[in-house]
């Protein structure tokens, strides 16, 4: 057996392998038996007949096939010990045939062969990081309780008034000149264009007004898009959204006071800001300590997760009726350059995983079942379902590793912002 080697990366290599004709004739031997037994023969017993008439019941392809998986199979342990590999166990090695002959005692493949990921760490204490201020502003709070109150908003006519930002109206725009009846759109006032929106504003329902109007390359009538007019503009109908009053959003929550919702509010504003700026904080550590470390890991470790990806993404895009190629093409991208993006993506999501990982074990952490707990209700928080149904969805998908992961993570972010060298940041608060 001929062996030739390549080491693609430091942790890839490609083996060119080309077989001994005894091997080959052994294999092709084994693979023409296991094949007649399939073969029935009136009188025979599977297997049984002669080999000459066997022979002409196995078609070439069928015993070639056959062959090459036999003699792959037998060889592939020797070439890896022979080269003295020890393959990376979560990725199976790749096998291409390039030749099978069986007259020629040929047989002739590559093996692609992945190696475990090198992590030589660089200094993880003390690196620098923006230390990011965390606050809650009683604007932010008026924002989110005015936010909720729209949320139950109801709607109605205006008659006595003229048109305000906000307003939803029904506006009539006809072309001077023209005999028919115009076109009517239903428009958020402040948020259509420029022009018209200035327009509107003060008119009373039934209300007609003479003008120039510029319509917008976005405009939804596309004839009428990018085109300037004389026009006649009338608001039909006036209708404003009147938010929840007080005591109705006090009831529907559930607070005593308006005080007890603000203080929810402010808690939750809290947390989001933390957890934020938390993963901001960990992404610029990793990043730094990537620059000051070396990290080689088998490209089939990236390759096969941006797969996984492409492959959620496909089925979530099928489920509302569109194909991967129309969800790249909405991102402004072609299918090859949305493949492109999730290597790259992929790349650096398994590249900060082994950084992790590496801390981890080089600080001798160790996770004990209340870290698995709180990843567990985190993570249940965040999609929206219980813990119990969430460990039983994670155990069924066979995902449990996400939550070892997971709190690895935060042990070893933790970790990496308490030691860090918090640096003030510059100029305006972030």
């Amino acid at each position: 057996m001929q062996i030739t080697r390549e080491d693609l990366n430091p942790c890839t290599v490609a083996l060119g392998v080309a077989c001994d004709t005894t091997q080959v004739a052994e294999g092709y031997e084994r693979a023409f038996k296991l094949l007649s037994k399939k073969v029935r023969l009136p009188g025979f017993r599977p297997g049984h007949a002669p080999k000459t008439v066997l022979a002409k019941m196995i078609d070439q392809p069928s015993l070639d096939e056959e062959a090459a998986e036999i003699i792959i199979k037998d060889s592939f342990r020797h070439v890896i010990e022979s080269e003295k590999l020890e393959p990376e166990p979560t990725i199976r090695p790749s096998v291409e045939l390039k030749a099978i002959n069986q007259a020629e005692g040929k047989c002739e493949y590559t093996l692609t062969v992945s190696l475990p990921p090198v992590v030589e760490l660089g200094e993880y204490v003390g690196l620098p990081v923006i230390d990011r201020p965390i606050e809650v502003t009683e604007a932010e709070i008026d924002y989110q309780i005015e936010e909720l109150r729209k949320r139950g908003a109801t709607r109605e006519e205006v008659t006595d008034r003229g048109v305000v930002e906000g307003d939803v109206c029904v506006v009539n725009i006809k072309k001077s000149g023209d005999d028919g009846s115009g076109r009517s759109f239903m428009s958020v006032v402040g948020q259509t264009f420029p022009q018209l929106d200035e327009a509107l504003l003060g008119m009373g329902a039934e209300e007609m007004k003479n003008l120039t109007l510029k319509f917008p390359k976005t405009f939804q009538d596309k004839d009428w898009a990018d085109t300037e007019m004389e026009c006649q503009i009338t608001v039909n109908s006036i209708t404003s959204t009147k938010p929840r009053d007080i005591e109705d959003l006090l009831k529907s929550t559930r607070a005593e006071s308006i005080e007890e919702l603000r203080t929810r509010f402010r808690e939750l504003l809290e947390r989001v800001k933390t957890q934020s700026t938390r993963e901001i904080m960990t992404e610029e550590l990793l990043d730094a300590l990537a620059k000051q470390s070396r990290v080689d890991a088998p490209q089939a470790m990236w390759e096969s997760l941006a797969e996984r990806r492409l492959a959620e993404t496909a089925e979530e895009q099928q489920r509302a009726g569109k194909t991967l190629a129309q969800y790249a093409e909405d991102n402004g991208m072609t299918l090859e350059q949305l493949n492109q993006v999730w290597l790259e993506k992929a790349k650096l999501h398994v590249e900060r995983a082994l950084l992790i990982r590496e801390v981890f074990r080089k600080q001798d952490m160790k996770l004990d079942e209340q870290a698995l707990v709180q990843e567990l209700e985190e993570m249940s928080r965040e999609y929206g379902t219980d813990p119990a149904t969430l460990l039983s969805a994670l155990k069924k998908s066979e995902s449990m590793e996400e939550i070892h992961f997971r709190a690895i993570s935060r042990r070893v972010s933790d970790f990496l912002i308490e030691n860090a060298d918090k640096k003030e940041p510059v100029g305006a608060k972030a």
